[in-house]
């Protein structure tokens, strides 16, 4: 019996190709493998929430971020790490602490720079030190006569003005960043102050009102720094020649007030000023917020203090603020956007000859109310 062959049943059965067979395993390889990232990293994920959240060590780090967006623009981001009502909570800490370390009264003394005769080598004015330390670079600046220090603040009303523009606008030998100021949502013009400026032994401005005290980096006529919490008529009594409000003070008589690297208020650019007791005046400037600096704490600054020998040392205004300027060359790198600096109200300046130097009061006639300090 014949029988017929369709064309249907002499149709070979379809075999994958040996490509097909290899792009199918890869495809399986990679899901597998897929799969594994995903599984390593929700284990991970979860292993560092567990430190986080569950252990003394995670708790510290946790904090560290947080007290380190508490000095930047982005404070309302620490809520996400440590919760709005222990961002409040650590806020109203930070502040209550520093009010605190400026009640102790100072009682250092220093040695009125002494005149040297022509045979005696002479110390240079300014001495420039470039150090660094475990995540931070920056600049210690040792001046070494306090009376050739005077408070600069801007040429013109409406605006601040950059430190180098003071420096070569007045003739500086140098200059560092000094008081803080209003900054309406971290775009301020630099021009409005916050608390007190004195200069040449005159209030230049005053925001004070019917607060009794507040908390100043200063000098008085003999170049001695005075740093704390005090009454307008204390600083007039104290002779105080030059300063601004800033805080916290960081040592005083001689001893560090900051206790370890966890109370050292985050990690941030920053600038301080202290005094040893042969009266020369140390100035702290630390980069930060960049690749080759993170940035310090106030521990830090505090023990660059102590190990220079200072008997006195207050924070002054950080951040995009921190620069350092000397023979019209910037120093440092500072974190602002210019890499110039910000305008600012206020600076530490250093001349040969001070006397010679004249610094108009540029608020003269102004209330703190007239001021619009986010108008350019």
């Amino acid at each position: 019996m014949n029988m017929r062959v369709t064309p249907e049943s002499t149709k070979p059965e379809f075999t994958p190709s040996r490509s097909a067979r290899r792009v199918k395993r890869r495809k399986g390889r990679f899901v597998r493998l897929l799969l594994y990232v995903m599984t390593f990293c929700m284990l991970t994920g979860a292993l560092a929430a567990g430190w986080l959240f569950f252990t003394p060590s995670g708790n510290n780090f946790r904090y560290l971020m947080a007290d380190t967006l508490i000095t930047t623009q982005h404070r309302h981001w620490a809520k996400y790490i440590i919760g709005q009502q222990a961002l409040d909570e650590r806020v109203a800490e930070y502040n209550q602490r520093f009010e605190s370390m400026g009640d102790e009264r100072d009682t250092h003394v220093i040695e009125t720079p002494e005149v040297t005769s022509p045979e005696e080598e002479k110390k240079p004015l300014v001495e420039v030190e470039e150090i660094s330390g475990k995540g931070y670079q920056g600049f210690v600046m040792i001046v070494n006569d306090p009376t050739k220090i005077r408070l600069g603040v801007p040429a013109k009303q409406g605006r601040g003005e950059r430190v180098l523009s003071m420096v070569e606008r007045t003739g500086a030998v140098a200059g560092v960043n000094a008081g803080g100021f209003a900054d309406p949502n971290w775009q301020g013009n630099g021009f409005q102050p916050i608390g007190v400026v004195i200069s040449q032994g005159n209030v230049y401005y005053s925001d004070l009102g019917k607060k009794k005290s507040t908390q100043i980096v200063g000098l008085d006529q003999q170049g001695k720094m005075i740093a704390g919490r005090y009454s307008l008529q204390e600083m007039i009594d104290l002779g105080v020649r030059e300063a601004v409000t800033f805080q916290p003070r960081i040592i005083v008589n001689g001893k560090g007030l900051i206790k370890s690297a966890k109370d050292g208020w985050g990690i941030a650019p920053r600038t301080a000023m202290g005094q040893r007791e042969d009266g020369a005046i140390i100035f702290v400037i630390i980069d930060g917020r960049q690749k080759h600096s993170i940035g310090a704490n106030l521990y830090d600054v505090q023990q660059i203090m102590l190990e220079r020998g200072a008997v006195i040392a207050a924070n002054l205004d950080g951040g995009s603020s921190s620069i350092l300027v000397k023979d019209h060359v910037i120093m440092n790198k500072p974190s602002s956007k210019s890499g110039e600096g910000r305008y600012l109200p206020s600076a530490w300046l250093v001349y040969e000859h001070p006397e010679q130097v004249e610094m108009p009061n540029v608020w003269e006639g102004l209330r703190p109310q007239d001021i619009d300090a986010g108008k350019w």
